[in-house]
């Protein structure tokens, strides 16, 4: 089996590689125009939408691992660029169901005799997707959906896994440090996050857990999985029918209220988020549906993951501050998040800020949307590359997904003021001003304190200094390497010198030309190094990332387009 998974692998990574060419040798002339030679070019925003497009077939055509690839990319501004995000996140599980032999063959293997086990089987699927597809049936009297996991997937996943991992370190080559750093954590991240979700045992106790956390919550509804019949790759749950939550037309005829229906959902994901610290992270609308007494029902909790309670305290904090409008209180925050980077220029990043909350505001000054703050923010964190926690990239991506279709249902529909009513009526905010109002007197308490323990330090520094004792160890940041590209000049710069004038002194005293050509011959490559070291750029240069004018110039190109 491991041979096979190799060998397997090793074709794989042929195809891959072929697929992938036109985009690896279109960013290799990015790098320099003719491949080997020429200067950098100018990367457009409209190039890379076209280059994104070229990712997004070709994630398709590689088929199920490549497509949850996207899928995860899609929530990892850190690695990509925007227009690389917005292409993918529309990416779906748009692959050709299994054969039924091929699905009954999996059931077989993990329950039984199709017949025997279910009372009736529907052999056509109702939905399909890159890992499993879905089959409605009976059990004991009840419809239930059963979800197979798709013949043969696992020796196919793991070895793309294998040919993620070798083509690592040939991409980490390519591009920056922050982000070669994130693409290395990134292979081990996927493996886990695809194993799981091709493990239903691990999604039936999900769904458990979540239907426990909502018990008694009559608003919305998750299916109860059936536990005679599930397995690690057959997954069966009762069948809720409902009409999808995007289908607006519908959803009037029956009468519902869509607004409350768009805060019910933005409560629960809230509560999943802040309170219970695991959940259902692929909030589309083809798995959110809504019964006729407006009850939400939720679908495929396949991708779904948890938060730590120090990012939970963090989310919350975020939330408050941009209630606020506290720009101080939310860059501590991100900070504290690990998504900026506390170098980072605040004043540069509080008129970011500034800009997207003002810019989301449109007519009604009161109204704003965390989307458009989270798209702002997401862009900041590829300007300054950064590894974005797994975790936090799905809150971000759940958070925009959910925005989304609560605009949806009510265009009007004010995110901030529902998160800041939910925070408040939980207790939240109060627990987090009380919270902050305590650290601010612990630290006016340590700061009293070293006003009577730094002087006696500082007279006892001087008095070293008086002795001529003191020692003073020095640490340099040289990020761009600066300091050593001088010393290689220098080392260049001497041995070419040493070269000269062995030669010249050589051919003057002795007139052994012979001699001197060799020497000539040989200092002549460290002339081209020391010529090619002063055409590369060494110096530390900074620019403004964002300004009001570059951004308001951005708005203008997007609404031409």
């Amino acid at each position: 089996m491991v041979a096979l998974v190799s060998l397997r692998a090793y074709w794989r990574f042929v195809v891959v590689a072929y697929r992938f060419l036109p985009l690896i040798v279109a960013y290799l002339r990015d790098r320099r125009r003719f491949l080997i030679f020429g200067r950098s070019r100018q990367v457009s925003r409209e190039m890379q939408r076209d280059r994104a497009a070229v990712l997004l077939d070709t994630l398709l055509t590689l088929g199920p691992t490549f497509i949850k690839l996207g899928q995860l990319l899609s929530t990892r501004p850190d690695i990509l660029p925007k227009a690389y995000i917005e292409v993918l996140s529309s990416l779906q599980d748009d692959v050709p169901p299994a054969s039924w032999d091929e699905s009954k063959l999996v059931i077989e293997e993990e329950l039984g005799d199709v017949n025997e086990v279910y009372d009736d089987f529907d052999t056509e699927p109702i939905s399909g997707a890159s890992l499993g597809q879905v089959y409605l049936a009976e059990y004991d009297d009840q419809q239930v959906a059963v979800k197979i996991r798709r013949p043969g997937i696992e020796s196919l996943v793991e070895a793309d896994l294998k040919v993620l991992r070798w083509s690592i370190p040939v991409l980490v080559r390519f591009i920056g440090e922050g982000r070669a750093f994130s693409l290395d954590s990134l292979a081990d991240e996927f493996a886990k996050t695809i194993r799981q979700e091709m493990d239903y045992s691990r999604e039936r106790d999900i769904l458990e857990e979540i239907r426990g956390n909502f018990a008694d919550n009559n608003a919305i509804d998750i299916p109860e999985p059936i536990d005679p019949v599930c397995s690690p790759r057959v997954l069966t749950m009762e069948y809720i029918p409902g009409t999808k939550i995007n289908d607006i037309e519908t959803l009037d005829k029956k009468g519902l209220d869509r607004t409350e229906l768009a805060t019910t959902l933005q409560e629960v994901y809230l509560q999943m988020i802040i309170e219970d610290g695991v959940f259902h992270a692929d909030p589309h609308p083809g798995n959110l549906a809504v019964k006729d007494d407006g009850t939400i029902i939720f679908y495929d909790f396949g991708m779904s993951s948890t938060v730590d309670p120090f990012i939970q305290e963090k989310i919350v904090e975020f939330y408050i501050a941009v209630a606020n409008q506290d720009i101080d209180a939310i860059l501590d925050t991100l900070i504290d998040m690990g998504t900026l980077s506390p170098t980072a220029d605040r004043e540069v990043m509080g008129d970011v800020l500034e800009l997207a909350i003002a810019d989301a505001r449109g007519e009604n000054i009161e109204q704003y949307r965390v989307n458009q703050i989270i798209e702002q923010v997401e862009s900041t964190i590829y300007e300054f590359p950064l590894r974005l926690p797994r975790n936090l990239a799905l809150v971000l991506r759940v958070a925009t997904v959910v925005e989304g279709v609560c605009v949806t249902l009510d265009e009007d529909f004010d995110f901030i003021a529902v998160a800041t009513d939910y925070l408040s009526a939980e207790g939240y905010r109060e627990e987090t001003i009380k919270r902050l109002a305590r650290d601010t007197g612990e630290q006016v308490q340590e700061t009293a304190e070293a006003l009577f323990t730094v002087p006696p330090k500082l007279d006892r520094v001087l008095d070293t200094v008086e002795r001529d004792d003191l020692t003073v160890n020095v640490q340099i940041d040289d990020e761009n390497h600066v300091l050593d590209k001088l010393a290689k000049r220098i080392s260049y710069s001497i041995m070419v010198a040493v070269g000269l004038l062995s030669a010249s002194i050589i051919y003057s005293f002795t007139g052994q030309w012979r001699i001197s050509v060799a020497i000539l011959a040989l200092t002549l490559p460290m002339v081209f190094f020391l010529y090619r070291s002063f055409k590369q750029p060494t110096g530390l240069r900074a620019k403004p990332q964002f300004t009001r004018q570059s951004m308001r110039q951005q708005r203008q190109r997007d609404e031409e387009r």
